[in-house]
């Protein structure tokens, strides 16, 4: 067994203990297909909001508020697994914004020295979770918004990819998910395929990533790229146009950033592993390689712990993944 599917093993393991203790008589919340030692706990679908932790003794105002932060039709397919990321996000940054305690983040800063997420007062009023960019900037297809799972608007954007147990940072869907035989399939490459004549399957539908990675990377749109540079770096490379391309198509790329959150524990994210590799590959290929920043699950929850009003997430998310 593999250093990764031992962490992932490990992982599963916390969170059917945390099952038993939280969800003690529980049993009707969850989908019985899913069995200790092969697969995490999973909720059934409409129980699936209990993957989110929430304070206890709190109106009722406070519990719609943090559930709403991602509406239902947002939430991903596997939401209601316990090892979903996006559960944990909603829980660390939903809990944080409704409880006016995202200033705790003020004190993460960067690999320039220059803050992660909270770069003035204002941005404690404009986190917002799975964020379409309402101008579609990158004329992306309907339906195939480009979604952030946490975004800070304003004059400074910082667009923010969560992971958990994920063994990469997500690769570009043309060559991972369609089958060759399909008129959209990439094998991979940056060059002109079944009979296309722009280098990018996407480009030959009108969107304009290939349009302002130029501006951003070294990466030229006019040469052939084996493999395509986005092949396994691809939401990376989105979250970074996403915070750096204005409305009226300018490059600012002083006036935003993305961040990398992940488990420290992760093995894909440690020397050698996928998430790892297609991180460097980023930041190697960037003009700027301060436009794409990293932190842990470990550092926030290290942040949140030191307000003692919020111990209890800390906690809470310590009895559940692990997270110290």
């Amino acid at each position: 067994m593999s250093e990764y599917q031992n962490y992932v093993k490990e992982l599963e393991k916390r969170l059917w203990n945390y099952r038993r203790i939280a969800f003690r008589t529980g049993d009707n919340f969850f989908d019985l297909r899913y069995e200790s030692g092969r697969t995490p706990p999973v909720f059934k679908k409409h129980h699936e909001s209990n993957n989110i932790i929430l304070k206890s003794g709190m109106p009722e105002t406070y519990r719609r508020s943090v559930l709403n932060e991602i509406p239902v039709k947002k939430r991903h397919k596997w939401f209601r697994s316990m090892k979903s990321s996006q559960a944990l996000a909603q829980s660390v940054f939903a809990n944080l914004k409704h409880l006016e305690k995202l200033n705790i983040l003020g004190g993460l800063n960067g690999s320039d020295g220059k803050p992660l997420f909270i770069y003035d007062a204002t941005h404690e009023h404009e986190c917002h979770m799975e964020y379409s960019v309402k101008e579609n900037i990158l004329k992306e297809k309907e339906g195939h918004l480009t979604s952030i799972d946490v975004f800070f608007s304003g004059n400074h954007q910082i667009a923010i990819e969560c992971k958990l147990s994920e063994d990469g940072v997500g690769p570009c869907s043309r060559s991972t998910q369609l089958k060759p035989e399909d008129e959209e399939y990439c094998d991979g490459r940056y060059a002109a395929q079944k009979g296309r004549k722009e280098h990018c399957n996407l480009s030959s539908l009108g969107i304009k990533y290939w349009d302002y990675i130029p501006e951003l990377f070294n990466w030229s749109s006019e040469a052939i790229h084996d493999p395509c540079p986005l092949l396994e770096t691809y939401q990376l490379v989105r979250n970074i146009l996403v915070a750096c391309v204005r409305p009226d198509g300018r490059v600012e790329s002083h006036c935003g950033h993305a961040v990398l959150i992940y488990d420290k524990r992760n093995p894909a994210f440690h020397s050698g592993g996928a998430g790892r590799k297609a991180t460097l590959q980023v930041r190697q290929g960037l003009r700027n390689p301060f436009l794409l920043q990293e932190c842990t699950w470990q550092q926030i929850v290290d942040h949140i712990r030191r307000d003692n009003e919020m111990q209890w997430l800390a906690n809470k998310l310590f009895q559940k993944y692990g997270i110290e």
